[in-house]
């Protein structure tokens, strides 16, 4: 299993991530999110949404006058003091910008993630952002465990994804929110995913080199990769052949068989130790 008793979500938006001399310990910054449209024009003021808002007075049982750190999901932090706080929502006056508490990869890693079922797709969106994958797109395979049933379906779904994502990138420190794709048929993903792409590679059982031949034959430094990984069931062949012939490097993993939640994480780690920030 991907972890056991399946896959709590806690909420949590106390970071600890003050390092000295290389070495982590322990300082809590309280991290909220507001869009950039939550701002005033001139940057000075942001009014914070009633989740936020219920989360600072309810569960953190914060006052006017407490100072807190707030993102943008762009890549901006701030730090604020809160000036009023309301039922829906909560004023705050912006002190000054600082660096986020987590710098961002170089490197813009895209996870093309077959459709798991449920739990094992969250373990996945969260453990994700915290590796720093800049986007994911959930695919539909022909052997995936999960059908998208209609556009209403799929819509609740990736809200459900992109509350994962806040609440993960609170935890984890990074002021970006990785980009959650809408759901996609492999047939359309090869059509039409992006080209420039420095370095695209499917992760496959079978038919494919080990993942130091096709980092070996890429560039010294892509900017850009994307991953990606098949459903419990595995590819089918026609997949793998279209893959082949729309120019993505076949790789499998060899030493032993990984759930596909496991080779997601497995293998963005692995490409942000070579490509990243992962050291």
């Amino acid at each position: 299993m991907g972890c056991a008793g399946g896959l709590k979500l806690v909420a949590v938006s106390e970071t600890r991530l003050k390092h000295a001399g290389g070495v982590r310990t322990s300082m809590t910054r309280r991290r909220f999110y507001a869009p950039p449209e939550a701002f005033s024009p001139d940057q000075k003021s942001v009014k914070l949404s009633r989740d936020e808002t219920r989360h600072l007075r309810n569960v953190l049982r914060l006052k006017s006058g407490n100072e807190i750190y707030l993102f943008d999901g762009t890549g901006n932090e701030f730090h604020c003091r809160i000036h009023t706080i309301a039922r829906d929502s909560a004023g705050l006056n912006v002190i000054e910008q600082v660096d986020a508490a987590q710098p961002e990869s170089s490197l813009h890693l895209t996870l093309a993630m077959a459709l798991v079922k449920g739990e094992k797709f969250d373990l996945v969106i969260q453990k994700a952002t915290e590796l720093g994958v800049t986007r994911i797109i959930p695919v539909i395979t022909s052997r995936a465990d999960v059908r998208i049933k209609s556009a209403d379906d799929a819509e609740r779904k990736t809200t459900r994804w992109q509350r994962i994502v806040l609440e993960a990138t609170k935890q984890c420190g990074r002021a970006r929110l990785m980009k959650i794709g809408t759901p996609v048929t492999f047939a359309d993903l090869m059509k039409t995913h992006d080209r420039e792409q420095d370095l695209c590679m499917m992760f496959a059982e079978r038919e494919g080199a080990s993942l130091a031949e096709a980092m070996r034959d890429s560039q010294k430094q892509p900017k850009t990769v994307t991953a990606l990984v098949g459903p419990e069931g595995g590819w089918a062949e026609d997949e793998i052949d279209q893959a082949r012939a729309a120019g993505w490097k076949i790789v499998t993993l060899g030493g032993r068989i990984l759930r596909a939640e496991t080779a997601a994480i497995v293998i963005a780690t692995l490409i942000q130790h070579r490509f990243g920030d992962l050291n």
